[in-house]
């Protein structure tokens, strides 16, 4: 179990030829589901991202660290690390994106969703909240999901709905309920200590040292 939660064991993974995106073997049939009823109701829901291996975030984190892709403000726009202190840039890099170990994608169970009906080939997905409001190409089917995650079964949720002041919002961030919040349970902050102490992580003193803050801000477990 606490490799699974750590997102370095992959034997519960399942792939979807038809969502192109590898979850937990749970989530087939519920997902799916959702597709159809997507579908039926007009759009045609893509994945965005699903399962990441602990190594796959570990990498991202080390180049948002080092300044190879952008690190950005709560309101979307690049940041300077070079006049930031390493504290303040370990707290913008987790605005956007988890610690390696700490992503609810390690389990399967999440996933991030679209719309492709409403835009191009070509078309640069985000994954920003201005592309769910307003004249925004997924506004209509982020109306929709709103509607179809309090009238469905209560499968799905938005673990990251409201900004409380640790990660961004991700509308289009889904987990799913029953095995999500069955791994929430067995996760916890000694799990991830032991587990960073022994990782090559970029800013690792730092981040050792305010983990308990982190934890409690950008990392306690959401749940519906």
């Amino acid at each position: 179990m606490k490799q699974l939660l750590l997102g370095l064991d992959e034997r519960e993974l399942i792939e979807l030829p038809a969502l192109q995106c590898r979850v937990h073997r749970a989530l087939e049939t519920p997902l799916l589901g959702l597709q159809t009823r997507a579908a039926a109701a007009g759009f045609d829901l893509r994945i965005a991202s699903s399962y990441r291996s602990f190594e796959r975030q570990r990498m991202i984190w080390n180049n948002k660290a080092l300044g190879l892709r952008p690190v950005l403000d709560s309101a979307g726009a690049p940041l300077d690390l070079s006049l930031m202190s390493e504290r303040d840039i370990v707290l913008a890099i987790l605005r956007w994106s988890a610690l390696p170990g700490a992503s609810r994608h390690h389990w399967g169970t999440d996933i991030d969703v679209y719309d492709a009906s409403r835009i191009a080939p070509d078309y640069q997905l985000q994954l920003t909240v201005a592309e769910t409001e307003g004249d925004g190409p997924f506004a209509k089917f982020h109306c929709w999901l709103s509607e179809e995650l309090c009238t469905s079964t209560g499968n799905f949720f938005r673990p990251y709905a409201q900004d409380c002041g640790g990660i961004a919002p991700e509308p289009w961030h889904l987990s799913y309920a029953p095995l999500a919040n069955e791994f929430a349970r067995e996760y916890s902050e000694t799990l991830l200590r032991e587990q960073l102490e022994k990782t090559e992580l970029q800013l690792k003193n730092t981040v050792l040292e305010s983990l308990s803050e982190i934890y409690q801000r950008f990392i306690c477990i959401s749940k519906p």
